[in-house]
């Protein structure tokens, strides 16, 4: 049962001998939640921002978050890269990933019929990844670090927020692209991160910009290409989790 609901007098909620098997938590903030005496065999936890966040994430006292980054960078080959600070750095993970990526679509490509269109467990289809990451450079490339006033491809893909924060939806076409246009416009935009990082300098990476969607502050291009690099490696994780359910 649920003692109460959250309000300002009587702070956070307080769940007693609650029966939370199978619950469902999307786009929930449950940082600074405590959790004492429960059975969590076989959750699952997805915190994009758990390394970025700053804050541990305890388990019986022990602080995961460490290890549960070392075990990622184990995964992924060049990952660990993505917080490169120079010129040769940045170049160096953008080669990483890339190869990363190649293997990924190596493995999309043999999946039968429309599979790269089917989502696993609510999640965004294979190719609504790939146009998602198209708008994230876009994002974070074009109007970010190139300062572009219309910098998106309508086959890109917002999140949620994009809705809910009030953008205007018609800057990208609804449906079901053919995969065939996407992995075009993908292969652009991987370009185009490609040749900007070719000739970047330490001085550009120092050079301030507008963050893109809160243009009150104020970020670096490293601060943008460090976005761009975490967007891939997060969406390349959902990625390969999700065409093991679907070779599956």
């Amino acid at each position: 049962m649920s003692e109460h609901e959250p309000d300002d007098e009587r702070g956070p909620a307080t769940f007693v001998d609650a029966d939370l098997r199978g619950a469902r938590f999307t786009r929930v903030d449950l940082s600074g939640a405590v959790l004492r005496g429960v059975e969590v065999g076989g959750a699952d936890i997805d915190a994009p921002w758990l390394i970025e966040g700053g804050e541990p994430l305890l388990v019986n006292g022990v602080d995961v978050t460490p290890f549960v980054d070392a075990e990622l960078d184990r995964r992924y080959p060049g990952r660990a890269l993505r917080r490169a600070d120079d010129p040769e750095g940045l170049r160096a993970a953008w080669v990483a990933l890339e190869l990363a990526w190649s293997g990924t679509l190596a493995r999309a490509a043999a999946l039968p019929g429309d599979a790269v269109d089917v989502s696993v467990d609510g999640e965004w289809s294979f190719a609504q990844t790939l146009r998602h990451l198209v708008m994230a450079t876009d994002t974070w490339l074009g109007r970010g670090v190139l300062e572009q006033t219309d910098p998106y491809h309508p086959i890109g893909q917002p999140n949620v927020e994009y809705y809910t924060d009030g953008h205007d939806a018609a800057v990208f076409a609804p449906g079901t692209p053919p995969y065939a246009d996407v992995l075009a416009v993908r292969a652009e935009r991987v370009a185009q991160v490609r040749d900007y990082l070719a000739t970047v300098t330490d001085d550009d990476l120092a050079a301030p910009r507008r963050h893109p969607w809160a243009p009150e502050l104020e970020e670096t291009v490293l601060d943008c290409l460090h976005t761009i690099l975490e967007e891939e490696w997060e969406h390349h994780r959902y990625a390969v989790r999700d065409l093991g359910v679907l070779e599956g």
